[in-house]
């Protein structure tokens, strides 16, 4: 999903809700603004807690020895902030639910498709 595709899919369930009230610029800017305070508060090192999604932190890599692909020698990466995101239980859940039902759904699909009367008419014959 693509940011634009994130403020359509904003606006539309907007929309839904409270009726027509915002306009997809309107909303692109609140999308904008939400992603920018992010992206600040992790500049500035600090954590964000989204109850029901999850957190954004801010880890310290060690400094640890790295090999040049290049040339194959040992290089030195030294010790750096990264960004990491850990999804809240409830995430978790919502994720691995959906990843269970679309089996079910695979393996539905799979047994109806081979019931399927097959022969001469099905593949191909006179009609």
């Amino acid at each position: 999903m693509t940011k634009a595709d994130l403020v359509e899919n904003v606006t539309a369930r907007i929309a839904r809700t409270a009726g027509p009230t915002i306009s997809k610029k309107d909303c692109a800017r609140v999308v904008d603004a939400f992603l920018d305070a992010i992206k600040d508060a992790l500049a500035e090192q600090k954590n964000i807690e989204v109850r029901g999604f999850g957190t954004f932190k801010i880890r310290q890599r060690k400094t640890r020895m790295a090999r040049n692909p290049r040339t194959g020698s040992p290089v030195e990466v030294s010790a750096r902030p990264v960004p990491v995101f850990k999804p809240s239980k409830e995430l978790r859940t919502l994720v691995a639910d959906a990843d269970e039902a679309l089996e079910l759904a695979e393996k539905a699909a799979a047994d109806a498709a081979q019931r399927l009367p097959s022969g001469p008419m099905l593949e191909g014959g006179p009609l």
